[in-house]
C-alpha cells in the first residue's frame, strides 16, 4: 500500500490537504501528516505545503530539523510541493527583505510588481480566486486535466525558476507567471490543488499514482 506523508511543520492547510487525499486514494493509500523524520522518508510519497510567510517557513523547517529531510525526500521519491512549499524549494525569495530558502530547484521567489489588466487597471496583490493555468509540457499530472482549466491561487509572490525547462505551466497575471513547475520525480504548483475542486482533486489523484518518472 502506498503511504503519503504531508510535511508538518506547522504551517499549511494540512487537514484540507490530508483530507483531499484520502478522497482521491480511498483504500488504496495510507495518509499521514507527520513532523517524523523516520515516517515522512519512509512514506513512498511526500507532499509539502505551506502557507503563510517564508521567514516562518524556513525557520520553522530549521528548528524542527525538516529542512534536509526535505531535501532528501525531494530527491528520493515523488514529491509535490503546494504554494508556499513550492516557493521554498527554490533557492531565494524576496520575500521578508530576502531570505536563502532550500535550493532544491534554482531560481528566485518575487513580488508582483504592480501587476496590470490588458485594459490597463491595476490589480490586486495577493493575486487571489481562480485562474486558468496552462500546460507547457506533458506530465503524469496532468492526466486527465483539460489545458486551460482553472485552479484556486493565494499568492502575493511568484516563483521565477533559473531554468525556463523546469517550467510545467503558465498562468497570466498581469503577465505570465510559472504556476507549475517539476524535475525529475518532483512536482510542485502555485495554486491550491485541495481548493480547486474537480481538477485539483484529479491533479492529487494522479500525484498518489504516480511512480516519479516524468
Amino acid at each position: 500500500m502506498r503511504r503519503v506523508a504531508v510535511i508538518d511543520y506547522g504551517m499549511g492547510n494540512l487537514r484540507s490537504v490530508s483530507k483531499a487525499l484520502e478522497t482521491v486514494s480511498g483504500q488504496s493509500a495510507q495518509v499521514l501528516i507527520s513532523s517524523r523524520p523516520e515516517e515522512i522518508l519512509s512514506a513512498s510519497h511526500v507532499l509539502f505545503p505551506g502557507v503563510g510567510a517564508i521567514r516562518d517557513c524556513i525557520d520553522e523547517l530549521n528548528r524542527l530539523g525538516l529542512d534536509e529531510v526535505v531535501k532528501q525526500a525531494a530527491r528520493s521519491k515523488p514529491f509535490l510541493g503546494i504554494c508556499l512549499g513550492m516557493q521554498a524549494m527554490l533557492s531565494h525569495s524576496q520575500e521578508n527583505n530576502g531570505i536563502e530558502a532550500l535550493d532544491i530547484i534554482p531560481g528566485e521567489v518575487k513580488a508582483f510588481d504592480k501587476p496590470v489588466s490588458e485594459q490597463g487597471d491595476k490589480l490586486k496583490v495577493p493575486h487571489m480566486g481562480w485562474n486558468q493555468v496552462h500546460q507547457t509540457c506533458e506530465h503524469p499530472l496532468w492526466k486527465h486535466i483539460e489545458q486551460d482549466e482553472r485552479f484556486y491561487f493565494v499568492h502575493g509572490y511568484y516563483v521565477s525558476p533559473a531554468d525556463p525547462a523546469v517550467v510545467a505551466a503558465t498562468t497570466h497575471y498581469g503577465d505570465d507567471f510559472a504556476s507549475a513547475i517539476y524535475r525529475d520525480n518532483v512536482f510542485a504548483t502555485q495554486f491550491h490543488p485541495e481548493k480547486s475542486q474537480r481538477a485539483g482533486l484529479q491533479l492529487l489523484e494522479n500525484f498518489v499514482n504516480w511512480d516519479g518518472q516524468s
